[in-house]
């Protein structure tokens, strides 16, 4: 089994637990869930710069990253930075998230929020609209052609922009589908965990253009954006380069600048 066999495997039983103990109708009914959303797709075409900046506390291959910032004060330095978007790690387990992180960054900022989560049941989108949510990732890896057409047209239903992640052009090649907003390819290779930009430049001319090109994963310098841009990619989540840091808002703003 692989890490993410593993993550998989978890998710499915918390996700009947809180099934269980949290009904549909109270995410329903929550505050948010009326909200207007803001869509990151529509930020990032618009953008000359094109940062999803992410709060990541820790992952399987880094163990921690950084522990010491509030999320608060990290979603208002992205504020500050002019990032088109922010993800959030809402994964407890293998990542130190939580739903709570998105519902503070919400309270905190007007951006773009991304749940970025393994989503493999339309409660967890019910979920993330209720705590202020604007986009959903769904991840080819995990899912079937079925489910990532059912799971994104929930998604548009509610009103969610949908990321969707590929690592190969296997998965490309079944989830290219009119409900997707944006087309992430991973650069990091989940099976060894190495990372390298070239799988997002090999399969760039084989996303078509009515989709929003994101690079994800790897990506710490402004060369490497700029060379991405080349191969049409307008989207670039940035979450280790960032958080890494003392101060991950300082350190997007010093990046965006010299982007610019």
């Amino acid at each position: 089994m692989n890490i993410l066999d593993k993550i998989v495997a978890d998710k499915r039983i918390e996700v009947e637990l809180k099934k269980s103990i949290i009904p549909t109708t109270q995410l329903e009914n929550s505050v948010l869930f009326d909200r207007k959303t803001n869509s990151l797709a529509n930020a990032l075409r618009n953008s000359t710069t094109g940062i999803i900046a992410e709060h990541k506390r820790r992952s399987p291959s880094k163990a921690v990253i950084n522990q010491k910032v509030s999320v608060q004060d990290v979603a208002i330095g992205y504020q500050k930075a002019e990032v088109c978007g922010m993800s959030i790690l809402t994964d407890g387990k293998y990542f130190g998230g939580s739903l709570d992180d998105l519902l503070l960054t919400r309270a905190s900022v007007e951006l773009p929020l991304l749940r970025k989560e393994f989503i493999i049941d339309e409660y967890q989108l019910l979920e993330a609209k209720a705590y202020g949510a604007d986009v959903i990732l769904l991840i080819a890896a995990v899912l079937t052609r079925d489910q990532i057409k059912s799971l994104s047209e929930f998604a548009k239903s509610l009103s969610l922009d949908v990321l969707l992640e590929v690592h190969n052009q296997e998965e490309l090649e079944k989830s290219i589908m009119p409900t997707l907003d944006m087309l992430g390819v991973n650069n990091r290779n989940l099976k060894t965990f190495e990372v390298s930009t070239d799988i997002s430049k090999s399969l760039s001319d084989q996303i078509p253009d009515d989709f929003v090109k994101v690079s994800e994963s790897g990506i710490s310098s402004i060369e490497a954006i700029k060379d991405l841009k080349q191969y049409g990619y307008k989207g670039f989540l940035i979450g280790e380069n960032f958080m890494k840091t003392e101060n991950p808002g300082t350190s997007a703003i010093e990046f965006i600048q010299n982007l610019k």
